[in-house]
C-alpha cells in the first residue's frame, strides 16, 4: 500500500501517490506557516505603516508662511539699507559740496540719526561743517520802540486769526497770523521733571487754548526728558526754570510785545518780560532782530522740520510750522524761515524747536504733518494762543 504523504514538502514528484493524498492536503497549512514567519520577521525590523507615516508628514503650513515672510522682510531691510548707504556714500563722495553739507547738517540736527554723518565724516570735519554754515548769533537784544499795536487802526476785515499755507522749493506747512498779541503766552506741561512732556495739543487743552505751536528746547541727548526744559521758562512773570547764568531768550512782554536776546532772570524782569522759553541758538536761532535780518554764514543750516514765532510792525503774532523729511515737504533751512518771515512782515523773529518737535495745533486738531510714525513729539513748552 502507498504511504500517505502529511505535508507538500514531504511530496516527490517520482513517488506514487493516490489521488486521495491530493484530497487529505491542506494549502492553508502552508500559509499559515509563512504567515507566522512574516510576522516573526516585521517585530525584528521597522513596519511599513511607520516608514509611510514618516514620509506622509507635513510641515506647520503657518510656520512656513512665517518662515518665507521673515525672510522677505529681512531681504528687504537689508537691501533698501545698503540703497540707503549708497544714497549717502553719493551725497557726501559725490561731486556737490553743497550736498554734502546738507547731508551732514540735515542728520547733525536730529537727535536719533545724528551718528549718520560720523560714518562719512570726522568730528572735526563735522564742527567745520557746522561752524561754516549757520546764522550768526547776536548780543543784540529787541527793541520794544519798534511794534506799535493799535488793534482799533487794524483793518476790521481782517480776520482774528488766519490760517495761511506756506510753500516753498523743498518745503510745505502752515503760518498762523494772530492780530491781538495779548492772546499769545506760554503753556506748560504740569510740573517739569525727568519724565515725559505732553504733546502741544495737550498742552493746550490744559489751558483751553484754540491754538499754538511747540516752545523751547529740552534735554535730550544720551537721557531725553521732554518734560524737562533748558534755560530760562517764565509765565505771568514768574521763573519756573531758570539754569543759570545766560539764556537765548523768546518773550512776550506785559504790553504784548515780543523780545528777543540773550540775557539772564533778571535782565528778563527788567525787560518786563511776562512769558518766555529759551532754546539754544544753533538749534533756535534768532532770525529777524530789530527788522534786521541776521547774517547766514552758507548755507544756515540743514533742511528739516521747523517752528519759528515772529511779531509784526502793528503787533501781530507769526507762528509758524514746517513740515518736513516726507516726500511732498523735505523741510526748510534757517534761510527759508527768515525768508517766509520777512515775507510776512516780521520786524522780530525766532526759531524754535524743531524736528519731530514741530507741531501746529488749532481749533481741536494738529493742523501740519509732524514727522512722526507715533505722532508728534511730547514737549514741556508751547506757545499757545487763548
Amino acid at each position: 500500500m502507498t504511504k500517505r504523504k502529511d505535508n507538500i514538502d514531504d511530496i516527490d514528484i517520482n513517488d506514487d501517490f493516490e489521488l486521495e493524498d491530493i484530497d487529505d492536503f491542506d494549502p492553508f497549512d502552508v500559509l499559515d506557516d509563512s504567515y507566522e514567519d512574516k510576522k516573526s520577521y516585521g517585530n525584528d525590523k521597522p513596519q511599513g505603516g511607520n516608514i509611510s507615516n514618516k514620509k506622509n508628514k507635513k510641515k506647520n503650513p503657518v510656520l512656513v508662511w512665517a518662515g518665507r515672510v521673515g525672510a522677505t522682510l529681512l531681504s528687504t531691510i537689508l537691501i533698501l539699507v545698503i540703497f540707503l548707504y549708497a544714497v549717502m556714500a553719493m551725497l557726501v563722495y559725490g561731486p556737490s559740496k553743497t550736498a554734502k553739507i546738507q547731508f551732514v547738517l540735515s542728520v547733525q540736527e536730529t537727535s536719533a540719526i545724528g551718528f549718520l554723518a560720523n560714518w562719512f565724516c570726522s568730528q572735526d570735519e563735522i564742527d567745520q561743517i557746522k561752524a561754516n554754515n549757520a546764522i550768526k548769533d547776536t548780543d543784540e537784544i529787541t527793541d520794544a520802540g519798534l511794534v506799535n499795536i493799535d488793534t482799533a487802526a487794524q483793518d476790521p476785515e481782517t480776520p482774528d486769526i488766519e490760517i495761511v499755507d506756506v510753500k516753498g522749493a523743498t518745503y510745505s506747512g502752515k503760518l498762523m497770523i494772530v492780530k491781538d498779541p495779548s492772546r499769545l503766552f506760554v503753556g506748560t506741561v504740569p510740573e517739569f521733571t525727568n519724565g515725559n512732556g505732553m504733546v502741544v495739543a495737550d498742552i493746550a487743552k490744559r489751558y483751553d487754548a484754540i491754538g499754538g505751536v511747540n516752545g523751547g528746547e529740552f534735554v535730550d541727548g544720551e537721557t531725553t526728558y521732554t518734560a524737562m526744559p533748558i534755560g530760562l521758562v517764565m509765565k505771568d512773570g514768574e521763573i519756573l526754570n531758570d539754569n543759570g547764568g545766560t539764556s537765548h531768550v523768546t518773550g512776550i512782554t506785559f504790553d504784548n510785545k515780543l523780545v528777543l536776546g540773550n540775557m539772564n532772570a533778571a535782565k528778563a524782569k527788567e525787560l518786563n518780560i511776562r512769558d518766555c522759553v529759551s532754546i539754544s541758538n544753533h538749534i533756535g536761532p534768532f532770525l529777524i532782530v530789530n527788522g534786521e535780518a541776521q547774517d547766514i554764514v552758507g548755507i544756515a543750516g540743514g533742511t528739516n522740520p521747523r517752528t519759528a514765532i515772529g511779531q509784526t510792525a502793528d503787533g501781530k503774532i507769526l507762528l509758524l510750522a514746517v513740515d518736513g523729511r516726507q516726500p511732498n515737504s523735505i523741510g526748510a533751512t534757517f534761510s527759508d524761515l527768515q525768508d517766509i518771515m520777512a515775507q510776512y512782515g516780521a520786524v522780530n523773529a525766532s526759531t524754535m524747536d524743531g524736528g519731530t518737535s514741530t507741531q501746529m495745533y488749532y481749533d481741536g486738531e494738529v493742523i501740519n504733518v509732524p514727522y512722526s510714525p507715533t505722532g508728534p513729539r511730547s514737549c514741556p513748552t508751547a506757545f499757545l494762543i487763548k
